[in-house]
């Protein structure tokens, strides 16, 4: 498939600038690709009660988004935003920079006015950086750093995303956008679940600022994606093989989460504990091992994450969910609303061309 099959005009005006009050009181769309064509419903995030069953497994991403957007100089006086891609230490991270002229290693920084740094190399798209400082990099961040809100939420960050970006259910830092499906959930919605009798699970996958980054190839063949760190453990292996000989379904939410366990599948077919970097890049035609249903937000025009849903659910289910939720002036992006969707089932016509 070409790049231009998954572009889709969004009025700008749908794209959600602020989190809503309370996380379940947003809109999801159901999108049921058991049957041809797919069946849509419009629902509110907390009837995924009725969505879910006993024997089903919720499988969530636990990362935690730290505040990796630092603003400052060059010492030629030049500014620049720095955008933590990964911390390598306690001193070192990979970043995005972005200024009028990339610094040179050995070039120094002063960020958010007290921050000492360095730059010590480059790797393809991203800066080598060192803080001179004794703290940790976290230290530093946490009281220094800016929460990485995506380039389409046109407004400085406040106090309260430190809180809101988040998920309630977020432990390990590492991740510099939010597995923003998994926003959508409370802590009273988690006690419903555990009530219910649904059994969960979690995952680590750290989310980079490379997912933001536009596709430049028309050719998705030859699209190389980011790096990305995933941690699946024995024991959601062990969740995931119950779930199967229960009859139940494996949930993921989030893209975040079906990448996570369809990479540490990738070798075998079936689940083995995973630790390392992932970089599939899941297209229609892609053959799911463990996923049966995920929970999701809207996604970006040409994005990667819009091409996994299209493998999931079908490219021309996709195509309607998307004109319906456009119809239906559903908000869209990471603070918008959600999506849960089933996978496809039967055989499509898999019709190309004419993009969303």
């Amino acid at each position: 498939m070409k790049l231009s099959d998954f572009k889709y005009s969004l009025p700008p005006e749908l794209i959600a600038q602020e989190a809503l009050e309370e996380r379940t009181s947003s809109r999801m769309l159901y999108l049921d690709a058991k049957s041809s064509p797919a069946t849509i419903h419009d629902k509110i995030f907390s009837d995924i009660l009725d969505l879910i069953h006993k024997d089903d497994l919720l499988v969530f991403n636990n990362t935690r988004v730290i505040p990796a957007r630092l603003q400052g100089n060059k010492e030629s006086g030049g500014k620049v935003e720095v955008m933590v891609e990964r911390v390598l230490d306690d001193h070192r991270i990979l970043a995005h920079v972005r200024a009028n002229k990339s610094p040179k290693a050995g070039g120094k920084l002063l960020l958010e006015g007290v921050l000492q740094a360095e730059v010590i190399g480059r790797e393809d798209r991203l800066f080598e950086i060192r803080f001179l400082h004794k703290r940790t990099v976290y230290e530093l961040l946490e009281e220094y750093g800016h929460i990485p809100l995506p380039p389409y939420i046109e407004r400085e960050d406040t106090e309260a995303d430190k809180e809101r970006y988040q998920t309630v259910f977020a432990k390990k830092l590492g991740a510099v956008a939010a597995p923003t499906a998994g926003l959508h959930f409370t802590d009273e919605l988690l006690q419903e679940i555990k009530e219910k009798g649904v059994a969960t699970a979690q995952v680590t996958l750290h989310v980079g600022a490379g997912t933001f980054l536009p596709v430049s190839v028309d050719n998705l063949d030859d699209h190389v994606m980011h790096a990305e760190w995933v941690e699946v453990e024995q024991q959601v292996c062990d969740a995931v093989d119950a779930c199967k000989a229960r009859g139940g379904r494996v949930i993921a939410v989030g893209t975040t989460s079906v990448r996570s366990l369809e990479s540490a599948a990738k070798e075998t077919g079936t689940l083995q504990p995973f630790m390392a970097d992932t970089k599939l890049f899941i297209t229609p035609g892609y053959e799911f091992n463990v996923v049966d249903a995920m929970v999701t937000n809207f996604h970006l025009s040409e994005s990667t994450l819009l091409m996994l849903v299209s493998a999931f659910s079908g490219y021309e289910n996709i195509i309607q969910g998307y004109k319906h939720a456009i119809s239906k002036k559903y908000r869209f992006f990471s603070y918008g609303d959600a999506m849960f969707l089933t996978k496809n089932t039967y055989k499509s016509s898999k019709k190309r061309g004419g993009g969303l």
